[in-house]
């Protein structure tokens, strides 16, 4: 079957809309009133988006969101980068322990870290910070194990062409392996933005402070927001869910031509 077939790229069409119906159906409820969401009726208005940037500071959830999704994917992929280099490339004592110690942490449900994480926070002073969001979050084990496999595919003789150059270990990994194992990086740092920016219960747990919550948080105080008595403002709860999916899109836009690149030959050796 031709690539170009006018019935294959229908189908393809059909399935986009299809995946795409509850998001474009809660976009198109974003601009409605919420009379008329609950009448039936076709009122469209902004009154959704000023409200939800003006009277209940998504402006400023959005800036924290970004602050420590930010933070936490530069940091977090630059931890995971250097760690699968140092498991691809170097055999020490205790390695392979190591290594099977970093991909049992997979296995281990993220909730039972809460507590200890949060008492420790607690002791040292770091709870309602940008601090205490963002460093429980920077290890991935994921990331480590998903990178150490892409870079084992990369061959040592570039690496070894690097040292007799007189490169150091890390001007190898920085000038040499990274930029090789761009595709891997960026696909990778998406994954950790996604992750923490769809990150709810550490950031309810360790911020009391309104200034400090994310979107997330932000989102759920919505459900408490009525036009009537028993009722949700659902139009404003959509249109606040729309600004919180923007950075998303962009983020995957930005890498979108390396991303399935890196996920296909991080898989394989």
């Amino acid at each position: 079957m031709k690539p170009d077939n006018p019935i294959l790229a229908g189908l393809a069409l059909l399935a986009g809309l299809i995946f795409l119906s509850p998001v474009l159906y809660s976009i198109w409820m974003s601009f409605q009133t919420s009379t008329a969401y609950y009448t039936g009726t076709v009122d469209f208005t902004l009154g959704n988006y000023q409200l939800a940037i003006g009277q209940y500071n998504f402006a400023r959830y959005l800036l924290n969101s970004l602050i420590v999704s930010g933070a936490v994917t530069l940091i977090g992929i630059s931890f995971a980068t250097m760690a699968a280099y140092a498991f691809a490339r170097y055999s020490f004592f205790g390695s392979n322990l190591l290594f099977a110690a970093t991909v049992a942490t997979l296995m281990i449900p993220s909730h039972i870290s809460l507590i200890p994480n949060y008492l420790t926070l607690a002791k040292v002073g770091l709870l309602d910070s940008y601090a205490g969001l963002i460093l429980p979050a920077i290890s991935n084990g994921f990331a480590a194990f998903f990178l150490r496999q892409y870079i084992r595919g990369i061959p040592r003789a570039l690496d070894e062409a690097a040292y007799m150059d007189g490169a150091s270990p890390l001007k190898v990994l920085w000038r040499v392996i990274v930029p090789i194992a761009k595709p891997a990086i960026l696909s990778m740092g998406l994954y950790i933005f996604i992750t923490e920016w769809n990150n709810y219960i550490w950031p309810l747990v360790a911020t009391s402070r309104e200034d400090l919550y994310t979107l997330q948080v932000g989102l759920a105080r919505l459900y408490r927001i009525n036009p009537g008595e028993g009722l949700i403002n659902w139009p404003l709860v959509m249109a606040a869910s729309a600004i919180s999916m923007l950075p998303v899109i962009a983020g995957f836009v930005l890498v979108e031509r390396h991303l399935v690149r890196g996920i296909t030959m991080g898989a394989v050796k």
